[in-house]
């Protein structure tokens, strides 16, 4: 069966009955509006768009992929802001022929990524459409606490990540050559795993910038060093070099540090804090903000690079 089958509304229907609510949202999806609890009396907002053969193939990731990769992606900047995701609305696109078991396996990731966090699946609009495509606005709970944004890094104060960096590339490195087998980095580009909670942690530990790293760590560090109106300085000897990137850079001929400091999609966060903090695990220390404006990592004069939406595809 497709969804042409089914129609509009039995595709919602279909949808809707596979996606519980969690006590934030307060109506659900099926009348004209959710209504979602705001308990800060603030909302953290944020959207992304999503197009097949631009930001994911249907014969490299299941639909299952998909949805847990689309929900991430949000949710990740959310965790960003130091807030806690409360809810996602999905506006999907679709072709006609696509089937109900792919539909399901969709859905199943957005409600299986979203319950990491406590989240819903509250609400969206669906349309046929000649491609599949996936518009996903989040939602997101301060807690009383200030945002945390990507102006406030000062000189002296160190950058460190949590999470993983460079997987997600290597993975998509290995599927454009056709390696689609190869394992955990593939897995890696298929279905990131942002570490949530250093999100709200790294604002409790009194981070002063923070950002999620989408599109590459040298690009998105840019971004705070212009907001901020400072430089920032990399270790490369601090970023860790797994066996499977190692492996791959072999493999590829590719610089392994390359897909840490260019590559995008791991979802990892990046974030500032006054030197004497003492960070807890995952967090790791690989560089620090300086006088000046950009961003430098050392011994490297090549310091660009990063995901352009208009011109570079994930898929």
């Amino acid at each position: 069966m497709t969804v042409g089958d089914l129609g509009e509304f039995g595709v919602i229907g279909r949808i809707a009955g596979r996606l519980p609510q969690g006590a934030a949202i307060l109506l659900g999806p099926g009348d004209d509006a959710a209504v979602v609890s705001a308990p800060d009396g603030r909302v953290v907002v944020s959207t992304d768009l999503l197009i097949e053969g631009r930001h994911f193939r249907r014969n490299w990731s299941s639909g299952y992929d998909i949805g847990r990769k689309a929900a991430a992606q949000n949710l990740s900047d959310i965790a960003a802001m130091g807030a806690e995701p409360t809810a996602i609305f999905v506006g999907l696109g679709l072709p006609a022929d696509v089937g109900t078991d792919w539909l399901d396996a969709l859905t199943d990731g957005f409600r299986d990524e979203c319950a990491l966090v406590g989240a819903s699946v509250a609400g969206g609009d669906i349309s046929r459409a000649d491609t599949v495509m996936l518009g996903v606005t989040a939602l997101g709970d301060l807690g009383g606490r200030a945002p945390v944004t990507r102006a406030g890094a000062r000189p002296g104060h160190v950058v460190a990540i949590a999470g993983r960096l460079g997987h997600a590339a290597a993975g998509l490195a290995l599927l454009q050559a056709g390696r689609a087998d190869s394992g955990e980095l593939v897995d890696a580009h298929r279905r990131p795993r942002p570490l949530y909670a250093c999100g709200p942690g790294a604002a409790r530990l009194g981070a002063t910038a923070m950002l999620d790293v989408s599109d590459g760590l040298l690009q998105d560090l840019g971004h705070i060093a212009d907001a901020s109106g400072a430089g920032i300085e990399l270790d490369p000897a601090a970023f860790p070099v797994t066996p499977e990137l190692a492996e791959a850079g072999r493999d590829l001929g590719a610089d392994p540090l390359e897909w840490i400091l260019k590559g995008g999609d791991d979802h990892a966060l990046a974030a500032t804090f006054p030197s004497g903090v003492r960070l807890p695990d995952p967090w790791l220390v690989v560089g620090r903000v300086t006088e000046g404006q950009g961003v430098h990592v050392i011994g490297r004069a090549d310091t660009t690079g990063g995901w352009d939406h208009f011109r570079d595809s994930r898929g």
